[in-house]
Formats: C-alpha cells, sequence, structure tokens
C-alpha cells in the first residue's frame, strides 16, 4: 500500500526586478532557513544543497538561481521571453515546493566563498586589514539599503572599505544589472558619504 506524501499549502506569484533579465518567484512562505542565502551558478553549485535548484538548471534557459527567504529569483538567457516562460516555471516551483519544505536542504559549499559568473571560486588576490568603519558601513547596509534590495530580488553584502573607497557583492537580480551602477552611485554612495564622510566612493566587486 502506497502513502500519499503530505502536500504543503504553497503559492507562488511573480514579481518583475530592476533586471530585465531577472524574475523573482515570491512564496506564501519561508524556502530557506532564516537568515540565509544561497545562490546557484550552474548545476553542479546545486549538488547535496538544493534538489529544485538542480531541477530548474534542466531548463536550458536558466543561468543562476538565486534563493533568500521567500523568494527565488531567476535570471535568464537572453534568447526568450519571460512570457513565453514565467508560467510554466511558477507552476514548477510552486509544484515541487508543494512537496517539500524548503527549497535549499543545505547551504552550498561555495555560498560563503567568492565566486565569478561561471561559478568558479575567485582567489582573494589580496587580503584587506578591517577598518573602524567596517561595523558602522555593515549596519548601515543593513538598514537601509539591505530590504530594498531584497525587494528587487537580491542582495548586498559590504566586502572592504579601503583608501576611501567601500567594496560590495551584488548578488541576485542586482549582479549584472544595467541600473546596478546607477543605484550604488546615486543611492548607496550618497547615503554612505552622508554618514561617513571618510567614504569617497562606492564600487561593485567585479567577478
Amino acid at each position: 500500500m502506497s502513502i500519499m506524501s503530505e502536500i504543503i499549502p504553497t503559492y507562488i506569484y511573480t514579481e518583475m526586478t530592476p533586471n530585465p533579465s531577472s524574475l523573482k518567484f515570491v512564496a506564501d512562505r519561508m524556502l530557506i532557513s532564516h537568515g540565509e542565502i544561497a545562490e546557484y551558478f550552474n548545476v553542479d553549485d546545486t549538488n547535496g544543497s538544493s534538489n529544485l535548484a538542480n531541477k530548474l538548471f534542466q531548463f536550458p534557459f536558466v543561468k543562476t538561481i538565486f534563493v533568500m527567504s521567500n523568494f527565488i529569483t531567476i535570471t535568464k538567457s537572453d534568447d526568450v521571453n519571460w512570457e513565453d516562460i514565467k508560467e510554466e516555471l511558477r507552476t514548477y516551483i510552486q509544484k515541487d515546493l508543494m512537496e517539500n519544505q524548503l527549497a535549499v536542504q543545505t547551504l552550498p559549499i561555495k555560498s560563503q566563498d567568492t565566486v565569478n559568473k561561471e561559478g568558479e571560486a575567485i582567489a582573494e588576490s589580496e587580503s584587506h586589514e578591517p577598518s573602524e568603519f567596517d561595523e558602522k558601513i555593515q549596519a548601515i547596509l543593513e538598514e537601509y539599503v539591505r530590504p530594498a534590495v531584497e525587494r528587487d530580488g537580491g542582495a548586498i553584502d559590504f566586502k572592504s572599505f579601503v583608501n576611501g573607497t567601500v567594496t560590495v557583492v551584488l548578488k541576485g537580480s542586482c549582479s549584472g544589472c544595467p541600473s546596478a551602477t546607477v543605484t550604488l552611485k546615486n543611492g548607496v554612495e550618497g547615503l554612505l558619504q552622508s554618514m561617513i564622510p571618510q567614504v569617497r566612493e562606492v564600487v561593485a566587486h567585479e567577478m
């Protein structure tokens, strides 16, 4: 006698992001442990980490997958339109999550590493001594910037503060977004300069 697995009520809807290549698939419940982030650049990254992400990479147009809180941000290739694929992806994601509590079982090994867009770990060319402003910069980013970036389907992490330059790492829809530079210069840079006069500029870490 077969036993039916319990169905987990789950609703998925989509939201556009500032990045035309990225779409946010939002659930009515948490999809990853609180405070954790998982980003996948290829199918190998998903091994032992996320069965759902592994299956999503079987779609040839899926380039990267970002999971945070209650949403999954998918970045597609340029040769397809969202209108042609978003409903198929939404239905697929919803069906999987009705059978699995979480989208991510364990964090990917590279989640703590700096990686390039091919998912390859990048060795740090130089190490930087922590500055006296690091904690304040991180606190400002956490309070004022991260919520807005999260609404756009991405994340921003502080990397370093050296000689007046704040370097951040952009993830999810923010990575490769055409408007990211404008946002950094007009938004994040201005905010940090107004609160910490020692900040001269804000740049994104080049992958």
